[in-house]
């Protein structure tokens, strides 16, 4: 990633009576993300939470999705207009509502 670019984090928080469909995510969704979305992105990551800070612990978050965009104004202008079709996509894979950060790259 290159300084200045813009990171979209997507978390889905753990927790009791959860659910989150990795297999859905990973083929389905980011394909339709990605599909909406085009070139406007720039690199896309999908980590799946493994375990927390203390050994043993249950991870703080079931799944992230990092989006990575060569300006705001990208993000905006392409982000914006698809917004209603990807989060429509939600249901198909989580009962979790996502915690959503913007960033900027700083190194």
């Amino acid at each position: 990633m290159k300084k200045g670019m813009i990171k979209v984090s997507v978390l889905y928080p753990n927790g009791e009576g959860t659910k989150f469909d990795m297999d859905y995510y990973c083929n389905q969704h980011v394909s339709l993300v990605g599909s909406l979305l085009g070139d406007s992105v720039k690199a896309a990551t999908v980590e799946k939470g493994l375990g927390g800070g203390a050994p043993g612990s249950e991870a703080t978050y079931a799944a992230m999705g990092n989006l990575y965009f060569a300006s705001m104004e990208s993000f905006q202008n392409n982000f914006g207009p698809n917004a209603e079709a990807i989060l429509s996509d939600l249901p198909n894979f989580t009962n979790i509502e996502p915690v959503v950060q913007i960033s900027e790259v700083m190194i």
